[in-house]
């Protein structure tokens, strides 16, 4: 006789109409009547049946040695973290970033932490928050190892937002392109700079340099809520709404969780799907719940910090809301309509004058699908370390999307159950086409399938779906069958979770050479600003440096190798008069400089640009050059100044 439930171990699932033409959740033909609980009426009707039926179980032992053998793992896995981080020494990084500059206790510790995850999640009925504990030590492991190693932030396009906040707390409002040029395209989505503004001036600090190092960990945990909102309510079973968070973040490399507006717009836009999902479409009516005053009022906030936010989001949320849109549960054109509304409603008034230049590119782009995964000069992996990451981070996405298709076939309860979700998972594919976006589009496809991809992937990974009491009764007949596939079902998910798990840190860590600016090229980039009058010019490489917009608004700025390759071989072949030439239109009391530093060293040798030699030569030209002055120097780059003609020296 099967003791009672308790309140905890009982849920009431959500059910699904009987005219959607799917499925019963949780239930699948072999296994409708074995399930039900006489505490509640509600479940005791097959047509409510939950994927997990919890109150078959009895509840697992919570004695001290089982909350030890819960916790051990995660532990031992923090401890051997923590020392890893002491003893790891980044001041040479290689070309394989930071995976050959961890301390081997690192990898000890994801070992650790992902098995010790997989026999904790993979048990129904151990509570949800030592899964919640264990993902959080992922993030940590994740998302903080490199806050922690690092003195600096990571990544030039960090220091670039952190540049254009600067400029809106100086400049005290939005400003157009006559006044800032380029750059004003940040003035006109400026809702995530106001925000990180207003922030600086909250917390009282410098600027958001102080805190940004951090961002890649607050806005993973911003994640955490909405997908398992997301999740949840497409099943109740634990191990596959847990597994499916783990795979989330595990193939979330492709790195748009830095300081940037697509870090928050992208939680926001999970965040408006978690909502309709639950509370919006014909299922919601019926269980009596409509489209009630405050889930609009709160999806259109989200939409409306969205659209001001970020140019691509708001697009990829139009067409998730139109997938749903073909779903008869989610039939809804509410959140849809909004959406379309503001974002056009926006993009036809502030947006109106980038958009207006740019719309004839973005018309042309559209169906250049070989811009996303061009190749050539500035695009090409060059050397073993940056072609081992492009590999590392293909595999790992490659692997996810396989399994989510594997999941999708097995899992016919879930096939049907999640069809929003799978809806929703292949909406963005259509964008591939759309644009390139920078050729980046291919990552942001990528990053927007995730939600669907990684639970349908955690799918591949779990026995069918099926009722507990069915599991039960198939153990208790002893099928040897069952028992085989019960060991296979341990150690083939727990290798698979366990490889995707340490990819990661290749595929998101393994160009930290590019992406790391030490202190001291930290130090002689603030020199520059410092001295460098209004309209002075400032000649790098590239723009991988740190503070590189520093003082945009007034400093111009010129990066050779973005320049047409003729002119670039020009530069390797005479650089100090071709450079000396290039920089000579400044006036006084302008004045005009040449910056080359570490980080333009590693960018252009490990995308196919210039070789390392190539730029010595270079350094080493206008070095002997009596044009130049040098202006100062250390272990990260070098500064010179261009004598002005009929000017005495300072």
């Amino acid at each position: 006789m099967r003791p009672p439930a308790t309140p905890r171990e009982r849920s009431t699932p959500e059910p699904t109409p009987a005219q959607d033409g799917t499925d019963t959740p949780g239930t699948t033909p072999e296994t409708s009547s074995q399930s039900s609980s006489p505490s509640s009426s509600e479940s005791s009707n097959p047509a409510h049946e939950p994927v997990t039926d919890l109150s078959d179980l009895p509840p697992a032992r919570t004695g001290r040695l089982a909350l030890a053998r819960l916790a051990a793992p995660l532990l031992a896995a923090l401890a051997l973290w923590a020392y890893a981080v002491r003893h790891t020494d980044v001041s040479r990084l290689d070309d394989y970033g930071l995976v050959t500059a961890l301390h081997p206790t690192f990898w000890a510790g994801l070992v650790v932490l992902t098995t010790g995850f997989f026999f904790t999640v993979r048990d129904p009925r151990r509570p949800g928050g030592w899964a919640a504990a264990y993902v959080l030590g992922l993030l940590v492991m994740e998302r903080a190892t490199q806050a922690v190693v690092y003195p600096t932030p990571l990544y030039a396009w960090a220091w670039k937002h952190d540049a254009v906040i600067d400029h809106l707390l100086t400049a005290g409002g939005l400003q157009t392109a006559d006044q800032v040029g380029d750059m004003a395209v940040y003035d006109q989505w400026p809702g995530f700079f106001a925000a990180q503004a207003a922030l600086v001036r909250l917390l009282g600090v410098e600027s958001s340099a102080m805190f940004m190092a951090w961002w890649p960990l607050v806005s993973s945990l911003m994640l955490l809520l909405p997908l398992l909102l997301i999740f949840r309510t497409f099943t109740e079973d634990r191990r596959l709404i847990w597994t499916a968070v783990w795979l989330f973040y595990v193939a979330n490399w492709v790195g748009q969780d830095y300081f940037s507006p697509q870090s928050v717009a992208y939680a926001l836009h999970v965040g408006v799907l978690a909502v309709v999902l639950r509370r919006f479409g014909r299922s919601a009516v019926r269980r009596g719940q409509p489209r009630q005053a405050v889930w609009t009022v709160a999806i259109t906030v989200m939409i409306v910090t969205i659209v001001i936010s970020h140019q691509l989001t708001p697009g990829m949320l139009v067409v998730c809301l139109l997938a749903l849109c073909l779903s008869q549960r989610h039939r809804d054109g509410v959140p849809l309509l909004t959406t379309l509304v503001i974002f056009l409603a926006w993009c036809l008034t502030a947006a109106l004058p980038f958009l207006s230049a740019a719309m004839p590119d973005m018309i042309r782009s559209i169906g250049d699908v070989g811009a996303n995964v061009e190749t050539g000069y500035g695009a090409t992996p060059t050397g073993s370390g940056a072609i081992a990451t492009s590999w590392a981070a293909r595999l790992l996405s490659g692997s996810v999307l396989l399994l989510a298709a594997v999941g999708v076939l097995r899992q016919r309860v879930l096939r049907h159950r999640a069809l929003p979700l799978l809806l929703v998972g292949a909406a963005p594919l259509p964008m591939f086409a759309a644009s390139s976006y920078g050729s980046e589009m291919i990552f942001r496809v990528l990053l927007f399938m995730l939600p669907g991809a990684a639970f349908f992937a955690a799918a591949a990974l779990l026995p069918k779906v099926r009722t507990l009491a069915a599991d039960a009764a198939a153990k208790e007949a002893g099928s040897p069958a069952t028992s085989r596939r019960r060991g296979t079902g341990t150690w083939v998910p727990l290798t698979a979770l366990l490889l995707g798990t340490l990819a990661f840190v290749p595929a998101y860590s393994g160009k930290d050479r590019i992406n790391y600016f030490p202190p001291q090229e930290v130090s002689l980039v603030r020199q520059l600003f410092d001295q460098a009058p209004d309209g002075s010019l400032v000649v790098a490489a590239n723009r991988n440096y740190p503070l590189a917009y520093d003082s945009y608004w007034s400093v111009d700025h010129y990066w050779f190798l973005d320049d047409a390759r003729g002119h670039v071989d020009r530069i390797v072949r005479n650089p100090a008069a071709t450079l000396a030439s290039d920089m000579a239109g400044v006036e006084r009391p302008a004045r005009a400089y040449f910056l080359l530093t570490q980080g333009q060293l590693a960018n252009s040798e490990m995308n196919g640009q210039l070789t390392e030699a190539q730029l010595d030569r270079v350094q080493k030209s206008v070095a002997a050059s009596p044009r130049f002055r040098l202006v100062a120097e250390n272990s990260a780059g070098w500064l010179y100044e261009l004598k002005q003609a009929g000017g005495a020296e300072r």
